[in-house]
């Protein structure tokens, strides 16, 4: 009999769980689907800079298996990227963090009112022309169009 999984510990949880290549239908596109626990190895080991051993501690997983879970992660990230696959976040077998103190809520001032409501704010940039205008808060840049060329903008 197998020995069940153990539940790898994440602390957060993107906004965003859908990536693909500009301009390509979604009918042409193959998914490769990135479990949550692998990018959260990713999250800590390459963005963080976390070192290997303390961030396994953290998901309680032992260093050897993150570094299997970090090699899977990076192998779906680079074959999506250099074969213009989607990128799909979702499942795997973890449990979330329990947040103590400041940094894994939103708090007061978040998303649901203070000064942060509705976004930081910022700049939207056109990718078609580099054109940057000023963004308008509760508005995202992806509903906006350039006033220059008319192609739509994100967030610069």
């Amino acid at each position: 009999m197998v020995r069940p999984r153990r539940l790898r510990r994440i602390f957060s949880c993107p906004d965003v769980t859908y990536f693909k290549p500009v301009g390509v239908p979604m009918v042409n596109l193959k998914e490769i689907v990135l479990s949550f626990d692998e990018l959260e190895a990713i999250r800590m080991i390459d963005i963080e800079g976390i070192g290997q051993s303390e961030s396994g501690k953290k998901m309680k997983i032992s260093q050897s298996t993150l570094s299997r879970l970090l090699g899977f992660a990076r192998k779906k990230l680079a074959s999506a990227i250099v074969n213009g696959q989607a990128i799909k976040i979702e499942g795997g077998n973890f449990k979330m963090a329990i947040s103590r103190g400041r940094g894994f809520g939103r708090g007061p001032g978040g998303r649901m009112g203070g000064p942060l409501a509705a976004g930081p704010g910022g700049f939207c940039l056109c990718l078609k022309c580099g054109q940057r205008e000023q963004q308008i808060r509760g508005q995202p840049c992806m509903s906006k169009k350039c006033s220059k060329c008319g192609a739509s903008m994100v967030r610069g």
